[in-house]
């Protein structure tokens, strides 16, 4: 099996009531436990990014296209990585799409 990095992105608003935080956790929580174990680290939601460009100019406009969290999924292909993302959280946010890529092992 391979690894893939999934990549959140959007402009998915963070809940502001418990309920609205407890909808938001409980949706994760189903979605990763239909994955089992493909999934090998569930990630985090990251902040407001900053982009350093050549000659080390450094933008602070959150990024082309902001990120707002990442995971890492095993699956058999990236076929097989895209069907699985299908049922992510993020796609039910406005405007949000799941980026996926495959994770290529340098080091070994």
């Amino acid at each position: 099996m391979a690894k893939f990095l999934y990549v959140y992105h959007g402009s998915g608003k963070m809940p502001t009531s418990d309920a609205e935080r407890k909808a938001m956790t409980d949706a994760w929580t189903g979605w990763f436990g239909k994955l089992g174990s493909a999934v090998v680290d569930p990630g985090n939601p990251v902040g407001m990014s900053k982009t350093v460009m050549p000659g080390g100019k450094i933008e602070n406009n959150g990024g082309s296209n902001p990120t707002g969290g990442y995971s890492i999924i095993e699956a058999r292909d990236i076929d097989d990585a895209a069907e699985k993302a299908k049922g992510c959280p993020m796609l039910a946010m406005p405007n949000c799409n799941v980026e996926i890529a495959p994770i290529i092992n340098m080091m070994g």
